[in-house]
This record gives structure tokens, C-alpha cells and sequence, in this order.
């Protein structure tokens, strides 16, 4: 079994921990208060301007073999997810220029950052982002909700497309060759990061 199915299985739990937060909960049933998916929205649009400087910050170190990877990879984020973020803000009424990072976002952007300074590390810690939405997009497309916008939201997630990426982040991940001990830590920590994240400041 390849390192990041082993780290996929070792995350499973938290992986229905996360399905059963009210956050992602209320974004399944399409019943979400707007005013916690706005601040979902600006603490998640800060987030990711940061997970483009880990891509960037990692294919500065990479192999010629992933620099196009982790290229394409910090494309889709700016330029996809981004927009994403971008076009939902309107209808939810969310300050996406004049947001500040809450202790969730802010906490998980570091350790990510800080990963990054090793290649191999850094690979491990971003990986439950990639893996994690890709995954709960896919569960969540199971039983749309009638709202129009979390639908968006969850067929971002579950779009081949986005799924793609993920398994193009695990062959990275698997080729890196990390100590599976420490990758396995650093991944954990990612996963718990993620389940942190749905608790979004007032």
C-alpha cells in the first residue's frame, strides 16, 4: 500500500468527524445560517492566498519532475477556488478584502508554512486539505441540497477535476518518500487543523 493510502486510512475518522460538524452539517442539509458561511468564507478565502505560498514555497524546492504539478496545483487555487470564494462573498455578504484571520486559520496557516521549509514535510502537511475536500466533496454530492449555493460549493469539490489534483498531490507525496512516522504525525495534525477549521469566529 502506498504511503498516502495508508495516511488516507489513518484520516477516515476524521473524516466523519468533520461530516458530523454543524458547520458542514448545515452546508449538507443547504440550511447553513448565511452569517456562518460568510465567516467560513473570509477565514477560508485567507487561508487559501496562504496555501498558494506553501505550493510556491514548496516548488521552489521541488524535483523537476513536480515543478509542473505544484504550478498547476497553485493555479487552481488562486484562480478556481479563489474565484469560488470571490463570487460566493456577494451573495453571502461576506468582507473577503477586510477580513482578519481568526485562531483556527491562523494556527493552521502557520504549521503549514512552517512545514513547507522541507520538501518531503511539506507534502505530508498539505495533504489533508487536498485529500480532505476532495473527499467530502464527494460524499456531499451523494445528496445535494436544494440551496443553490452550497450546491456550488460542494460540486467545486466534487468535480473530477479537483479530484484529479488530490491524486496528483498523493503521487508527489508518495515519490517525496517521506519517514512514513513523521509523515503520518504531520498529516494527522493537517487533518485536525481541518476539523478545527469549521469552528468559525463570531
Amino acid at each position: 500500500m502506498s504511503l498516502s493510502s495508508q495516511l488516507e486510512q489513518s484520516g477516515r475518522p476524521l473524516i466523519e468527524q468533520q461530516l458530523a460538524h454543524p458547520t458542514v452539517a448545515g452546508i449538507a442539509r443547504g440550511d447553513l445560517p448565511d452569517p456562518v458561511f460568510q465567516s467560513w468564507l473570509e477565514q477560508d478565502y485567507l487561508f487559501l492566498l496562504d496555501y498558494v505560498r506553501v505550493f510556491s514555497r514548496l516548488a521552489w524546492q521541488a524535483p523537476d519532475a513536480h515543478l509542473a504539478d505544484l504550478v498547476d496545483l497553485a493555479h487552481a487555487t488562486y484562480h478556481d477556488e479563489l474565484s469560488l470564494h470571490r463570487s460566493l462573498a456577494a451573495e453571502f455578504g461576506a468582507d473577503l478584502d477586510g477580513a482578519v484571520k481568526g485562531g483556527p486559520c491562523q494556527a493552521y496557516t502557520a504549521f503549514l508554512l512552517d512545514s513547507a521549509a522541507s520538501y518531503a514535510d511539506g507534502l505530508a502537511a498539505l495533504y489533508p486539505c487536498m485529500w480532505g475536500y476532495s473527499t467530502l466533496g464527494a460524499i456531499l454530492a451523494e445528496n445535494m441540497p436544494p440551496d443553490p449555493r452550497y450546491r456550488r460549493w460542494i460540486e467545486t469539490y466534487s468535480d473530477p477535476a479537483f479530484a484529479a489534483l488530490t491524486r496528483r498531490c498523493a503521487h508527489m507525496l508518495d515519490e517525496a518518500a517521506p519517514d512514513p512516522v513523521r509523515a503520518e504525525t504531520l498529516f494527522l495534525q493537517g487533518m485536525r487543523h481541518e476539523l478545527d477549521f469549521w469552528n468559525v469566529p463570531d
